[in-house]
């Protein structure tokens, strides 16, 4: 009885702290190369170092801004349609308003 799944199997690099700070610029042209790398300090995975998407040109900002972690680039293209096709809230306009007003008194 054999096992007729078929699976999608990523295997990604490891990498140790110390081995990383020593191979660092060949580990950043493995990322460029498209490779995730993930960081392990002590056994323990700690970090992953994953490439700026190729599919998008992101302005310098949004880069800057993935960079330091306050955001993150999307991974896949937004379908529209599908987008659009969800269902939306049903909500009183005034009511919507009263929110938006106290979510820009708090900031």
């Amino acid at each position: 009885m054999g096992c007729n799944h078929v699976h999608n199997v990523h295997i990604m690099r490891t990498v140790n702290v110390a081995e990383l700070r020593s191979h660092l610029s060949s580990y950043l042209a493995r990322v460029r190369g498209g490779e995730e790398i993930l960081i392990r300090d002590r056994s323990l995975a700690v970090a992953k170092i994953v490439p700026i998407s190729k599919t998008e040109n992101y302005a310098e900002e949004l880069l800057e801004l993935a960079a330091l972690g306050h955001l993150r680039l999307p991974e896949t293209s937004l379908d529209l349609k599908s987008f659009f096709a969800l269902p939306t809230a049903n909500i009183a306009v005034e009511r919507m308003r009263a929110a938006f007003e106290v979510e820009r008194e708090e900031g």
